[in-house]
């Protein structure tokens, strides 16, 4: 790294004044609103945030893994990565690295066995290769492209997938099912963008909010666990879709 960077750590106290990273210039929409909702509920169960420092621009979300949004198995003993950017001109500089040390560093002092995250080579997630680099090692794999790294510190059984990926699908049944939490700012945006795109189809739609930790890891079709877009009883997407690719993708 070139030159020392300071972080800022997001808690109850200045989260008012700091926001958490995204959404900062659009305070006055629906998804900034809940977003802050969200962090302020989980501070008391042991979210943690650390910002880059301006002009740098990255952060990390973590929680211990009880508490995490992930649909993921057997994390309880884990400090659980939801987020991790570095964006712009502070790309390969280093702070990637810097960012995950502080989250192992945490877990140390909180006397957990590691650290986990899942990681995505689609968008919306950081890639494997970072946290690999890091010393994480893959322990489960999910399609289309999820991965489940985990740095161990000390003997504990290790998370893991579902394996009825499938069948959680199905369960939603016919027409287009949005499960959306308020883990990210962007979910309100991009549940809207494809209740409408449904509604200018005539394909029945729905939104069903998952309200807790326990219901991302019970409901989610896909590891991500916040968000996931459901036609027919199959999974079609766990990012932000745009209304033409939700189109094209209902013709294939």
């Amino acid at each position: 790294m070139s030159k020392k960077v300071e972080l800022i750590e997001v808690t109850q106290a200045n989260v008012s004044e700091t926001g958490f990273f995204c959404y900062m210039s659009k305070r006055k929409t629906e998804g900034f609103r809940r977003k802050f909702d969200w962090v302020r509920a989980r501070f008391d169960e042991g979210l943690r945030i650390k910002m880059l420092k301006l002009p740098e621009r990255g952060f990390i979300e973590y929680i211990p893994g009880e508490f995490a949004w992930r649909a993921v198995n057997g994390a309880d003993h884990f400090m659980f990565i939801h987020c991790l950017w570095v964006v712009g001109k502070s790309k390969n500089k280093g702070f990637g690295g810097l960012l995950i040390d502080e989250c192992l560093q945490d877990a140390k002092r909180s006397g957990m066995a590691g650290a986990a995250m899942v990681t995505s080579e689609g968008t919306w997630l950081a890639g494997k290769e970072l946290l690999l680099k890091q010393g994480f090692k893959p322990v489960a794999e999910a399609l289309p492209s999820f991965t489940l790294v985990v740095k161990s510190f000390k003997s504990a059984p290790l998370p893991s997938f579902p394996d009825d990926w499938e069948e959680r699908a199905k369960r939603f049944g016919k027409g287009l099912t949005v499960l959306r939490s308020d883990q990210c700012p962007y979910l309100e945006d991009a549940t809207m963008t494809l209740l409408d795109a449904a509604a200018e189809r005539g394909i029945r739609s729905r939104a069903v909010e998952l309200t807790s930790a326990a219901e991302a890891k019970r409901l989610s079709p896909s590891p991500y666990g916040v968000f996931n877009v459901v036609l027919d009883g199959r999974l079609l997407s766990y990012r932000y879709l745009l209304k033409d690719e939700f189109f094209k993708m209902l013709k294939t």
